[in-house]
């Protein structure tokens, strides 16, 4: 009869223990970004489209406060994506033509890891956050919503505006953290079973890093494309 009488009250106690955990892993998480004025990591994206296509990059990323990143992919194909805090550029030096977006105006799935350059206040982003995939906590569902190292914790997010049906929306976030609360994966759900995973290593805050990274400067020869005006001249 004692046993049963503290089933039942570990039982009540779940819930508050899952919510608590859940507000320390997200406020260590946040701290631990938050008074980076400059981040560096290295990184590995995969997208899979839901159809069975694959593809996967890697390269190194750049953080600077207020807002602004650049990504440099290097294998399997040389690319940039810039967040210049102002402007969103996306550059392919083999295609010989540079993309121009307000970032005001722009929906690139790199959205969520852009907290990271900004307040890194997941409420900002996400309407929900729980626990899952440890003990106590929500059912992982999938097999990749389970933490990929022993002592990592994952928190799913429903972004604000996740009832958005359109195909670029973003349906579902997972952000996965080690002990010492660095971010180490993000998984990114879209409709139509899309999904797109970045894994990140070698963490650096505050180090220097030059002005010019953040400034996007056309090479000799690359046309430059407001995505404003081909999306006008294509209605």
């Amino acid at each position: 009869m004692k046993s049963a009488v503290v089933s039942c009250f570990l039982l009540f106690l779940a819930p508050l223990f899952s919510a608590s955990n859940v507000q320390i892993a997200v406020r260590a998480l946040e701290q631990r970004y938050r008074h980076a004025s400059t981040l560096r990591a290295v990184f590995f994206q995969r997208y899979s489209d839901g159809n069975g296509g694959v593809a996967a990059e890697s390269g190194i990323v750049y953080f600077s406060r207020p807002g602004r990143m650049r990504w440099e992919y290097e294998s399997p194909e040389s690319k940039l994506f810039l967040v210049d805090g102002t402007n969103v550029w996306f550059y392919v030096p083999a295609d010989r033509t540079a993309s121009r977006a307000k970032l005001k105006e722009s929906s690139d799935w790199r959205t969520p890891v852009a907290l990271l350059a900004g307040k890194a206040n997941l409420a900002q982003i996400c309407s929900h956050i729980e626990m899952v995939g440890a003990a106590g906590a929500a059912p992982a569902g999938k097999p990749e919503d389970a933490p990929s190292a022993a002592g990592n914790s994952v928190l799913r997010c429903t972004p604000r505006g996740s009832s958005d049906k359109s195909a670029d929306a973003i349906r579902e976030i997972l952000f996965e953290v080690d002990s010492s609360s660095d971010l180490v994966r993000v998984l990114i759900r879209q409709p139509g079973n899309a999904e797109t995973e970045f894994r990140f290593g070698s963490w650096e805050l505050n180090i220097p890093i030059s002005e010019a990274k953040f400034h996007f400067a056309a090479p000799p020869g690359v046309a430059i494309v407001d995505e404003a005006t081909l999306a006008g001249a294509l209605h």
